[in-house]
């Protein structure tokens, strides 16, 4: 499969750009963070977003998707950072959507992917104990109980996980924390009893919650996947998920960049625009380059997922485009406010919550220095 997009995608990519800036614009997250919306996203733009398809696109047909790959949801997800938008998109589609693709049993996968695919059923991904991402790192028990089990623990940083209809929950039902065997997923309800949900403020305003758990019953049926087997469907997901999150971040970066060049043409100083120092233009040509190279890992990665590409080198590719992108975004974000000089401080002006967004994404399912390191063991250093 070459490694561009064909035309169906490039159509897809414009309609996504345009709805995008038509329907959510920056402004619009800054309204929901300046109100303190409960849901913390636009149930009419999510609407929206479901009839145009996107919540279906990388799902198999006989469970109500549109089978177009992750191709076609990779360029609507890089459009949605362009903007910033707010929605179920990357937590329900990407990360739990695809768990269930992966690990669901039929009836699993008969029951709710469509609900998924048609936006009625919103998920969120239970995984992280702690401020660092530490997959195997779970701690949370899942003991027995009768002919199921009882969930006790917490969890952090679950993104939307103040607004699903379901959680997908990563525990221990052997083993120790650090180990790869022994962690068993769940599908347990959010109104369960002994399930606490507390909604977290990011500094991005994304949406995410804490989630305490106690003595939570589950039951055989609500496993996904098998049991003690659960990095089985958590390895192959999170790497799927982290493609995802590099082409949000991506988008972002670009659009970052785009608002600086912008700026730097029309801000004079000494009776010449800014953008006509020379200092600038090496910084702006360096972010340029970053930006093209970061953008060929993305759509190699996205390509991978699609051809169906063994599980290690996917792994590879997930690291090298959360690496590089998350690098790239640091990057782009910073120069940004600082060639926007004083005001870029000021919340008056967008600029700012690139960097905001740019802080919390690239500790989505790893940071920088997790991939690097993760990329050097997959090389077998």
């Amino acid at each position: 499969m070459p490694m561009i997009l064909n035309e169906e995608q490039n159509m897809l990519k414009d309609t996504a750009r345009e709805f995008c800036t038509e329907r959510v614009p920056i402004g619009q997250l800054r309204k929901l963070r300046d109100d303190a919306d409960p849901d913390g996203f636009d149930h009419g733009v999510w609407a929206s977003m479901v009839e145009l398809g996107w919540a279906g696109i990388p799902f198999p047909e006989q469970f109500g998707g549109l089978d177009f790959g992750y191709k076609g949801l990779g360029v609507v997800t890089e459009e949605t950072g362009r903007t910033l938008a707010a929605s179920p998109l990357f937590a329900s589609v990407w990360v739990c959507g695809t768990a269930l693709n992966i690990g669901g049993s039929d009836a699993q996968k008969s029951a709710l992917l469509p609900r998924v695919a048609s936006g009625e059923l919103l998920l969120a991904l239970a995984l992280e104990e702690s401020h660092r991402h530490d997959p195997y790192g779970i701690a949370m028990t899942a003991g027995r109980a009768g002919n199921g089990y009882a969930l006790t623990g917490s969890k952090t940083f679950v993104l939307d996980g103040h607004v699903a209809d379901r959680l997908i929950v990563a525990a221990r039902t052997s083993g120790a924390s650090g180990e790869r065997d022994g962690i068993t997923l769940f599908l347990v309800a959010p109104d369960a009893q002994g399930v606490e949900i507390t909604r977290t403020m990011m500094v991005d305003s994304r949406n995410a919650a804490n989630v305490a758990f106690s003595n939570v019953p589950a039951g055989a049926d609500d496993v996904v996947g098998e049991v003690g087997m659960g990095a089985d469907v958590l390895d192959p997901t999170l790497d799927i998920a982290r493609i995802g999150i590099a082409a949000e971040m991506l988008g972002s970066t670009q659009e970052c960049f785009d608002r600086t060049i912008a700026y730097l043409k029309e801000r004079e100083q000494f009776g010449v625009p800014i953008g006509s120092f020379q200092a600038l233009k090496h910084r702006a040509a360096n972010m340029f380059c970053e930006i093209e190279l970061s953008k060929s890992v993305v759509l190699e990665a996205l390509t991978a997922l699609d051809e169906q590409r063994e599980g290690e080198e996917v792994a590879k590719l997930a690291s090298l485009a959360k690496a590089k992108v998350g690098e790239t975004f640091h990057t782009v974000s910073r120069e940004g406010i600082q060639m926007h000089g004083g005001i870029g401080m000021t919340d008056e002006f967008d600029i700012g919550f690139f960097i905001k967004r740019s802080a919390v994404t690239e500790q989505t399912f790893g940071d920088v220095n997790y991939h690097r390191n993760r990329y050097g063991e997959l090389e077998g250093y």
